[in-house]
C-alpha cells in the first residue's frame, strides 16, 4: 500500500533548474522533498508527501491526527530506516 505522509516544511529552495525543493520534517525525521506541485506552500505549512513529492497542503491538526495513526501502526520505524543520509546533521 502506498501512503502519503504529512510533514512540516522547514526550508524552501530552488534547485539549479528552478524547481522548488525543500526540507520537510516528519516528526523528527527530515527529508528533501519536491515542492513543485504545491507552489503556494510557505515555511511552516504541513504537506502530504508521497514518493518524495509534496502533493497537497494540510492543516496542522490533520497532520497531528495522521502522525498519531502512524505511531500506533509503528509506521515511523519504516521512515527512520529509509531516512539514511537524507537526514540533516544534528537533527
Amino acid at each position: 500500500m502506498c501512503l502519503g505522509v504529512p510533514g512540516k516544511v522547514t526550508r524552501i529552495d530552488k534547485d539549479p533548474q528552478g524547481m522548488s525543493m525543500g526540507r520537510v520534517d516528519f516528526s523528527g525525521i527530515t527529508k528533501e522533498v519536491c515542492l513543485a506541485y504545491v507552489p503556494e506552500v510557505k515555511l511552516g505549512d504541513y504537506v502530504i508527501v508521497h514518493v518524495g513529492f509534496a502533493i497537497s497542503i494540510v492543516d496542522e491538526e490533520e497532520a497531528k491526527v495522521v502522525f498519531e495513526y502512524l505511531k500506533q501502526a509503528n509506521e515511523f520505524e519504516g521512515l527512520e530506516r529509509s531516512a539514511g543520509s537524507s537526514e540533516e546533521p544534528g537533527s
